[in-house]
């Protein structure tokens, strides 16, 4: 099977989040299993500077607009790991300092860039190869199944292709004016409120989940959370519509990454059966941040994130001065809001020898706070997958979560009695749950051989993408199936 995968990032090209992980991942697994996978990817400033020599695989496709033409290139990014890379050239529209927009807001034009993908990633595909099944991901792509089901339902080369669309977190939309409908030289019955319209705007998540073939979300928990009015931000009511084609597949991780007994960023390696070693990553980790040694007794709680609303770090502040009284130390690396930026420094300065930040984005240095961390700190307010939680199991660094999405998910609660168990999770969003749910992890590392228990029984998790590939390509199968 052919499968064309149309997404705005991907590593090690571009990368915001996570998603950039999930398009570099997932294509590389289903070419192991014997497809053909192709990606498509805008050619930002960010790509033509680690990709500068130009390739053409098509000079020129035209591009048409209400009042105008736009012109863009295909460019050949050559084949990694199987698979084959293709950049959209428009420089002044991809041509940015940033993928999406400038700390001041998104760009204006948007919808341009983004309606500009898409229709080429559908014209390329007619000259380069069109697949059994495009596979979107999230608002920037959300144009394609609405070009492919409307402007292309009866091209003769397109209108057997499936479509699936991911929605990697519903919280991030796009609003723009109805006027946009026919400046996308898109009919205006689809600007009515069962197609794109969305309290007057014009939405690319709306219209992508409803004419796509199948809609998948990263974790099973989220695929219930998103019908809800909490988590559904006001698509909930869409997304029940299509609840019999909406399904919730777990992100993997790539353990070749992200595994403690071969990474390259840490200062030793460890496996289950040989754990000495990570108290060598933990010092490591300490100097690092500029701090001092601790006794093995003191535990190290630990964060990556995108500093954000969505990740708890409200009642995480609300808890500071009562955990921070606490003999432990808090390592702390991100990069994200100002105010949750400022946030953790006023943390830092209130609690000096306890607190130590980083305010950044370090890939290095991310590697070696899972290797050195004895507690991962994730209170989510949601969480659609998470992928620092599965790193984390994987290092031996024992996770606190919020149980929602992915994170209820993937982490099962410490049963002392059975000595089963993955982490710690609470169920109330609060600050007083958040310590309750600490309190019960420093509880449980005052014992050396429960604690190493614990820390075995997550690092035998496998949360690799062979299972969630089998699960994709179930889906792509049945929705090619159907269009055929």
């Amino acid at each position: 099977m052919h499968i064309v995968f149309a997404a705005p990032e991907c590593v090690p090209f571009a990368k915001t989040g996570g998603l950039a992980d999930v398009v570099g991942a997932l294509p590389q697994q289903l070419v192991r299993m014997g497809h053909q996978v192709t990606v498509y990817l805008p050619y930002y400033r960010q790509i033509a500077v680690k990709t500068p020599e130009k390739v053409y695989a098509v000079r020129s496709l035209t591009i048409p607009f209400q009042y105008y033409n736009r012109f863009v290139g295909i460019l050949d990014g050559g084949e990694r790991n199987g698979v084959r890379y293709y950049f959209v050239e428009c420089p002044e529209l991809f041509d940015r300092e940033f993928l999406y927009g400038s700390p001041s807001g998104d760009y204006l034009d948007n919808w341009e860039r983004f309606g500009l993908f898409a229709r080429a990633v559908l014209e390329a595909s007619k000259l380069l190869g069109v697949p059994d099944v495009f596979h979107v991901h999230d608002w920037q792509t959300g144009m394609l199944p609405v070009y492919l089901r409307t402007t292309y339902a009866t091209d003769p080369m397109l209108f057997r292709a499936g479509v699936v669309m991911t929605v990697h977190n519903a919280g991030y939309q796009t609003y723009f004016p109805p006027q946009t409908t026919e400046r996308l030289l898109l009919p205006w019955d689809t600007f009515t409120m069962d197609k794109l319209e969305h309290y007057d705007t014009f939405n690319f998540l709306k219209g992508g989940i409803i004419y796509s073939d199948a809609v998948t979300t990263v974790s099973k928990r989220y695929a219930q959370e998103i019908q809800t009015p909490e988590f559904g931000f006001s698509l909930e009511g869409v997304f029940q519509r299509r609840s019999a084609d909406l399904h919730g597949i777990l992100n993997g991780v790539d353990y070749a990454d992200w595994d403690p007994s071969h990474d390259g960023y840490i200062a030793a390696h460890y496996t289950p059966e040989k754990l000495e070693a990570k108290q060598i990553c933990r010092k490591d980790l300490l100097h690092a941040f500029g701090a001092p040694s601790i006794a093995e007794n003191i535990p190290v709680l630990s964060i990556v994130s995108r500093f954000a609303t969505q990740k708890g770090f409200d009642i995480l502040a609300d808890a500071a001065d009562r955990l921070l009284v606490k003999n432990v130390v808090l390592i702390v690396l991100g990069t994200g809001e100002p105010y949750y930026e400022n946030i953790f420094r006023e943390m830092e300065n209130h609690h000096p020898g306890k607190v130590f930040v980083k305010v950044a984005y370090d890939n290095a240095l991310a590697h070696k706070v899972e290797a050195g961390g004895d507690l991962f700190l994730m209170p989510s307010r949601y969480e659609p997958c998470g992928l620092n939680q599965i790193y984390s199991l994987r290092y031996g660094n024992v996770p606190v979560v919020h149980a929602t999405g992915g994170l209820d998910d993937t982490i099962q609660p410490w049963n002392g009695a059975e000595k089963s168990g993955t982490g710690f999770k609470f169920h109330d969003y609060s600050s007083d749950a958040l310590l309750s749910s600490i309190d019960e992890a420093l509880a449980v590392f005052a014992d050396k051989a429960d604690w190493q228990t614990l820390m075995r029984n997550g690092m035998a998790q496998d949360y690799s993408w062979t299972n969630p590939a089998r699960e994709y390509e179930a889906l792509y199968n049945e929705v090619a199936r159907r269009r055929s």
